[in-house]
């Protein structure tokens, strides 16, 4: 089954962002800023979040990203490209998904990496981004008026490679004053001959290696984990997973599904993780199933373990307050 969406724009009205602290220049440090914050002077109207791991997945991602996401401010992210806790501990790497996603939202990626951590269990820890090389990429930023699209990708074409010295230079230093084995060195080099190839794909509307999860019918014309290919504005194209799909009526639902056990409703944090996938989905101007045009929905399913009886956003006024009388929401 092929799925394809283009989108031709991204337009969104945020709701339930958090009110960004103020930071000046003078004082920034990007391992002590909040979650997200609004830099001061002559770099107002900079929002700036920083990720705590490459994988998007990690500590709300995607979160942090949705509220930098204020009217009128240029919107940055720095992310660091690889995060190796030791050879007992995970390995990450930043994913052409990731910088895909941040250009559709035309956000600016700083590519950043660890130069300081701590040892505790036989794991690096406390892991400390180069605040100098952050710093500097804010200074270039300040002169730069293309799109985010135009940074993140001269940014990998022109400057990953360096990047990923530092990476490999800063992890040998943080190994030998640590004692502790880092995973393999080859797999730098893979990830940066993977990046590569991703750009290319992208570069010249490639279809991208589909991932590895599989198409799962679980009842007539709905499926689980399913990917969809989506070519942009930009020319390019990246596969996204998609928790579940619906066809009902001629219109595919793109379902983004959080789930809880602990509450009523999953956390805010994850709401706003789930809203950011769903004004991708929502631009999408046409999805086509094996070559099939259908009319598309974003659709975000919260569940609970907790919760009693189902509603739908769309159902009346006295649906919606007998369902939340029932689980006193």
């Amino acid at each position: 089954m092929e799925i394809i969406g283009k989108i031709t724009g991204i337009r969104y009205k945020t709701i339930g962002e958090n009110s960004l602290k103020q930071c000046k220049i003078e004082d920034f440090d990007v391992n002590q800023i909040e979650i997200a914050c609004i830099i001061e002077k002559e770099y107002r109207n900079v929002s700036i979040s920083k990720w705590d791991s490459p994988k998007k997945t990690h500590s709300h991602a995607y979160q942090k990203t949705y509220d930098t996401l204020v009217g009128g401010a240029k919107s940055i992210v720095v992310i660091p490209v690889i995060k190796d806790e030791g050879i007992f501990g995970e390995c990450d790497f930043i994913e052409w998904e990731t910088v895909f996603f941040m250009s559709l939202f035309n956000i600016y990626i700083i590519f950043a990496f660890y130069e300081k951590a701590d040892k505790v269990n036989q794991k690096i820890t406390n892991q400390q981004l180069s605040n100098t090389f952050v710093l500097k990429k804010l200074d270039e930023m300040s002169n730069y008026h293309s799109s985010a699209f135009h940074w993140n990708l001269n940014e990998i074409k022109t400057n990953f490679e360096f990047i990923l010295t530092q990476v490999q230079l800063n992890y040998n230093k943080i190994s030998a004053e640590t004692g502790i084995q880092l995973h393999s060195e080859k797999g730098i080099a893979d990830f940066q001959h993977q990046i590569n190839q991703d750009v290319e794909a992208f570069l010249y509307d490639l279809p991208l290696k589909m991932m590895n999860d599989k198409f799962i019918e679980v009842q007539p014309l709905a499926w689980t984990k399913v990917q969809i290919t989506i070519f942009d504005y930009l020319r390019g194209s990246c596969v996204f997973t998609i928790d579940e799909m619906l066809i009902l009526n001629q219109v595919v639902q793109l379902i983004e599904v959080k789930h809880t056990q602990n509450s009523l409703l999953p956390s805010i944090n994850d709401i706003k993780d789930g809203l950011l996938k769903m004004v991708l989905y929502a631009n999408l101007k046409e999805v086509s199933i094996d070559g099939q045009i259908f009319k598309s929905e974003s659709v975000l399913k919260l569940t609970s373990t907790q919760i009693i009886g189902a509603v739908n956003s769309n159902e009346n006024e006295k649906k919606l307050i007998s369902f939340c009388d029932a689980n006193s929401l």
